[in-house]
């Protein structure tokens, strides 16, 4: 993109443009990722294109540039830069090869600076570069580019299956300390006060958006003062895909929302035009950041959970949360999928597994009655 010209976007779509903005900016990071990698992989950026979503295309580039940086750094070819790579280079490499290259990722360093960083890979983050460097490889031999498919001796990687993983979310005892202290500002400092006092109307409708309809983080970042139509009790927000959804909104959702809009969001005449329509600003007047939103729904969690902000709980367990506490009051596990956006049911049914409780429930009622010693 050139420097210093203003992006104009045609917008034919309907969607807001902060939306689009959004979606310009993964197709040019991506891009700027495909400028790096070798020309023989053109064939390949078409086909995530018109295959994956866009964060996952972007997951898939930024893991393949990875690799291909690592076969440099470890001497394995002779290049530059990574665009030197060619097709010859890929076709002798081996499953071994990639299989050593994934070991490497568990536990790496890079020297910057003065410093040294050390990085690290779960199984489910190693699984994820497998996956990408493996469609790669197929395709390439699909495409007759390599003249023969290597994954299938590429070590397997085991991962936590959806139902082994304990999954965490607050008790509705929790969600009281997390609204009551949003609410009053029970439990903070001094400090902490001074800020609350300034945002607390915003800070609670975001809690009280994300424990009522598990919306996902992106989801509520995007978030438009216009998104809501109070008249017709509903709001709009776009999904993965790009899939507009209209969500309806109930009382408590309207009662935090107004009071946020009318009593504390800055006045639009104070706001310049890019941050306008965006419904939850940052104390500089911007659209909040996702990091910032992270950072909020993080320090108020560590309040119901009695924890350091360091161990609060991330959006994506405020969205568990909703699950769990819409099936534990006995709403339809098909209904629940439809309000969170499950592409399929059993993703769902995790939640209906996790009861809250549930182990001390079982013992506290299996209790027998024991005689004392000293006690007739």
């Amino acid at each position: 993109m050139a420097e210093g010209k203003q992006i104009k976007i045609q917008n034919k779509t309907g969607k807001p443009e902060n939306i689009l903005k959004k979606e310009q900016d993964i197709y040019d990071q991506c891009k700027e990722i495909e400028q790096e990698l070798p020309s023989f992989m053109n064939g390949f950026f078409a086909y995530l294109r018109g295959s994956v979503l866009p964060m996952t295309r972007l997951a898939y580039l930024n893991d393949i540039r990875f690799f291909c940086n690592y076969l440099i750094d470890s001497c394995m070819f002779k290049a530059e830069k990574v665009s030197e790579l060619n097709s010859s280079n890929f076709e002798s490499i081996r499953a071994r090869d990639i299989n050593t290259f994934l070991d490497f990722a568990r536990r790496y360093q890079k020297e910057k600076e003065n410093s040294i960083y050390i990085y690290e890979n779960d199984n489910r983050s190693l699984a994820r570069k497998k996956s990408s460097i493996s469609v790669l490889f197929k395709y390439l031999f699909r495409d007759e580019i390599l003249s023969k498919n290597i994954t299938d001796g590429l070590d397997p990687i085991r991962v936590p299956k959806p139902g082994e993983r304990e999954i965490k979310a607050l008790t509705d005892e929790e969600v009281r300390l997390m609204l009551n202290t949003v609410s009053e500002g029970v439990g903070m400092t001094k400090k902490q006060l001074e800020f609350w006092k300034k945002t607390k109307k915003r800070d609670k409708a975001i809690l009280v958006l994300f424990i009522t309809y598990g919306l996902r983080l992106s989801e509520l970042q995007q978030l438009n003062v216009d998104s809501f139509n109070f008249d017709r009790g509903e709001y709009k927000i776009y999904r993965k895909r790009g899939k507009e959804s209209i969500m309806p909104i109930n009382k408590s959702c309207e009662l935090v929302i107004r009071e946020y809009l009318e009593q504390e969001r800055p006045s639009d005449d104070t706001l310049d035009e890019e941050n306008r329509e965006a419904l939850f600003l940052s104390l500089q007047g911007r659209r909040m950041t996702e990091r910032q939103i992270r950072e909020l729904v993080k320090k108020y969690t560590a309040y119901a959970l009695k924890t350091t902000q360091k161990s609060g709980y991330s959006p994506h367990k405020l969205r568990a949360t909703a699950a769990t506490s819409l099936i534990g009051r006995g709403e339809d596990i098909y209904d629940v999928q439809v309000l969170l956006d499950h592409e399929n049911v059993t993703t769902t049914q995790l939640y209906a597994k996790h009861k809250e409780n549930v182990k001390r429930d079982l013992v506290n009622n299996m209790e027998w009655e024991l005689e004392r010693k000293g006690e007739k």
